[in-house]
């Protein structure tokens, strides 16, 4: 089979296409076909040696996976070949095959097509679990989510106010603002990449969420804007922290102390680890809500796997809206 390989650290120019042999499922494992593999941030780190996990090499990139079931190991139960599913993997999506653990597949709907599939899991099951489990969100809140036309951000906006939420979009330019307003948000604004400083960006944010502020703030960018959406918090407001594309954040400790606050950090997947039956309810939950039409991923660009590095580059580069996909054809 072929599979996008990292044989040593570096960026996606770095990255391959290769033939290498055809997995076999293990006890309690299954083999995919990998129809499509989700494009994620942690794919723009792992290959670098940046992120948490670090895999042997050579390895494939890609963390999310849909397609059908192609073969089942001893002690696999309610999975048969055929099967249409979708899974998170960590590693190895960027390929044509791969074993994972049977428990990690969720049952895709008939209705799904795989590029959604591959788009679903880690984006929507990092915002559902941070909304959820991490901010305990309630209807009527006010939600202040920051980069909210990327993977997670677009995501979180669809989920909030499925939840009954208020929901304020924060984006980098008014064509990402508009993608997060045609998504269910209520009100937004494109805020300064750089030269205001963290006070004056907080009382922009105040303009757009009212003078109690947000409840929550959706944290998937970093740098600067932590601190200004922090300033904006409401009184017993949670700030969720998800991700630094833009750099840690250095955070004045009292903002929380005088407001009550919390700064709640969200790592799904160790929650997928530690919790896996509250995971599970959350898939649940999630697919209900996509088959009422709540949610749904929205996938700005698809590629095939001889182009896989070209999307993590561009996923790298930031700019991208919603999801990126690559689609793997095995007749090629």
């Amino acid at each position: 089979m072929r599979a996008l390989l990292s044989h040593h650290a570096g960026g996606p120019d770095t990255l391959g296409v290769a033939d290498v042999a055809d997995p076999t499922p293990g006890d309690g494992e299954v083999v995919v076909n990998i129809a499509a593999c989700g494009i994620n941030y942690p794919d723009t780190l792992i290959i670098e040696d940046r992120y948490q996990y670090k895999p042997p090499r050579p390895f494939a990139p890609g963390a999310e996976i849909a397609g059908t079931v192609h073969s089942v190991g001893p002690g696999v139960e309610g999975l048969t070949a055929g099967a249409r599913v979708m899974a998170m993997c960590g590693w190895g999506g960027l390929a044509e095959r791969i074993a994972v653990d049977a428990a990690t597949c969720i049952d895709m709907p008939d209705a799904m097509p795989f590029d959604e599939g591959a788009a679903f899991i880690m984006t929507y099951g990092t915002s559902y679990h941070a909304l959820v489990q991490r901010a305990q969100i309630r209807a009527g809140e006010t939600v202040l989510i920051l980069g909210s036309a990327g993977g997670v951000g677009l995501a979180a906006v669809q989920i909030a106010k499925a939840l009954g939420a208020t929901v304020i979009a924060a984006a980098s330019s008014q064509a990402k603002l508009d993608t997060a307003m045609a998504n269910g948000a209520d009100r937004g604004f494109v805020y300064p990449r750089d030269g205001i400083e963290p006070s004056a960006l907080a009382r922009l944010i105040k303009d757009h969420c009212g003078p109690g502020g947000a409840d929550i703030v959706y944290d998937p960018v970093g740098g600067s804007l932590t601190e200004a959406a922090t300033r904006a918090l409401a009184w017993n407001g949670r700030l969720l922290v998800v991700g630094f594309p833009a750099g840690i954040a250095r955070l004045p400790l009292n903002l929380l102390l005088l407001k009550g606050a919390s700064a709640v950090g969200v790592f799904y997947g160790s929650f997928v680890e530690k919790e896996p039956l509250v995971s599970r309810d959350n898939n649940h939950a999630l697919l209900d809500l996509y088959s009422r039409g709540q949610v749904r991923p929205v996938i700005s660009a698809r590629f095939p796997l001889a182009r896989a590095g070209d999307a993590i580059g561009e996923l790298a580069r930031g700019g991208t809206q919603g999801k990126l996909v690559v689609e793997i054809d095995r007749t090629l």
